[in-house]
């Protein structure tokens, strides 16, 4: 089967994921250099008249944007195009290919561990990637190992960050998508929330290259703050959002506060991951920051 946009005609090879809005294809490039590719068509049905929903030109607009800094970190939108017909809008939106996400590489990892070089190497690029969004005030507000690629060379990109508002992206052969897994407590305590959301999914993702497992595994918003405050303890009451719809209660977990989260790793290891798994977002740290700890250097 093969996909016309207004420059390039794309080989679709495999579905190899589907969201609520469409569906994503392997697919190959007829033209030089025959490039393997990820098509993701996305669908809507409307008023033909108002055409692509106005937050779809935004998203899409913001992906643009990244693909004219040309971030190593950042998969790159190489094509879009909106088609319609009838009452259906179709955007298709053309990727670079990679052929694994985190959790299918972590899924490959020996039982013994990834190894601290290893951890470290995944961790830098992956905070330069953040860095590089947060510098463009983009919040990526869904990060977790399935929207991060991995290359054959190791290399590490962060995927769906224009779209992860409007789209998930389930890829093959990977573990169930649960987001709340790495939700900040801001979040699932419905408080305002900035670019710190972000460093809390990466000092989740940190935990993962070590355990090789999910961190914070609940079920339901109020089980995974507890798992979360069973591991970091339960903030003083005046560090609680003060606009959360969900009241402080001392019953929430331990009070006194964990000083080393991972009793396996050592002093730099454990630091950096309080500080990106701190309670409160003002204390929480930066990519840029981040990038300079003892443990990454």
């Amino acid at each position: 089967m093969h996909y016309q946009t207004h420059s390039r005609t794309y080989e679709l090879l495999a579905e190899i994921g589907e969201g609520s809005y469409g569906k994503v294809y392997k697919a190959r490039e007829q033209c030089a250099p025959q490039r393997l590719l990820a098509v993701k068509k996305l669908n809507f049905h409307g008023d033909p008249d108002t055409g692509i929903p106005a937050f779809m030109i935004r998203e899409v607009a913001l992906l643009r944007k990244m693909e004219h800094f040309n971030h190593p970190n950042i998969v790159k939108l190489l094509d879009v195009c909106a088609k319609q017909s009838g009452r259906r809008t179709e955007l298709a939106l053309v990727f670079e290919y990679v052929d694994q996400d985190l959790s299918t590489y972590l899924s490959k990892a020996p039982s013994a561990g990834l190894g601290a070089d290893t951890v470290k190497d995944v961790m830098v690029q992956l905070l330069h990637g953040l860095d590089f969004l947060h510098t463009n005030m983009v919040v990526h507000r869904d990060l977790k190992p399935d929207n991060i690629l991995v290359n054959s060379q190791g290399g590490i990109k962060i995927a769906d960050f224009g779209l992860a508002r409007i789209y998930t992206y389930d890829a093959a052969l990977t573990p169930c998508v649960v987001t709340l897994w790495y939700r900040a407590p801001e979040v699932l305590l419905g408080s305002v929330y900035t670019s710190s959301v972000d460093m809390w999914s990466a000092g989740c993702i940190l935990a993962e290259l070590f355990l090789l497992r999910p961190l914070f595994r609940g079920h339901t918003e109020v089980q995974q703050l507890r798992k979360i405050f069973e591991v970091i303890g339960l903030p003083c009451q005046e560090d609680w959002p003060m606009e959360s719809l969900v009241p402080y209660s001392a019953s929430w977990g331990p009070t006194s506060p964990c000083t080393k989260l991972l009793p396996g790793l050592d002093h730099q290891e454990n630091d950096l991951l309080s500080q990106c798994l701190a309670f409160s977002p003002t204390n929480r740290i930066s990519a840029s920051k981040a990038l300079t700890h003892p443990f990454l250097i």
